[in-house]
């Protein structure tokens, strides 16, 4: 049964096991991925866009299979989300110069904006929430929280 995020929470276990901890972990990772979305829902990117469009942006240049691949999707659901970013101007193609009968996909300068804009709408977001909900102690621990869930991603 759910409980509120108000809801007291009873005391931690001194060792809670890894499950319980897990559970928990990813359950908060999940409501927190969509507040995230929801702060910037003016935008004109699904999550899949921008996921695409990040990846453009970080990794270059690619091919819509490559994409594809890097994304988990077919390369038929790859060419839908690549069309929506074209008709807004924020991807361009061009011919492969490995293979001509390729195109490689690009973030444009408008893509750039716009990702970045999300990417901010999202981190402001998070600052006023962590400014206003937590204490100098709590932004400590949630420091050394991130530090640990950023080892367990990196190994």
């Amino acid at each position: 049964m759910p409980t509120s995020p108000d809801a007291p929470k009873p005391p931690l276990a001194a060792d809670p096991g890894a499950e319980a901890v897990a559970t928990e972990l990813a359950a908060v990772v999940g409501r927190l991925l969509r507040r995230l979305r929801s702060s910037s829902a003016d935008s004109l990117l699904t999550p899949s866009q921008r996921s695409v469009l990040a990846r453009l942006q970080d990794d270059g240049p690619a091919t819509t299979a490559a994409l594809a691949r890097a994304e988990l999707v077919r390369p038929q659901s790859m060419r839908l989300t690549l069309a929506a970013l074209e008709s807004q101007e924020f991807v361009t193609r061009a011919p492969d110069p490995a293979d001509g009968r390729k195109s490689v996909v690009s973030v444009t300068g408008r893509g750039s904006t716009t990702l970045a804009e999300v990417r901010a709408a999202k981190r402001s977001w998070l600052a006023d929430a962590i400014a206003g909900g937590l204490d100098g102690a709590e932004r400590r621990k949630l420091a050394e929280a991130v530090e640990l869930i950023g080892r367990l991603v990196d190994e």
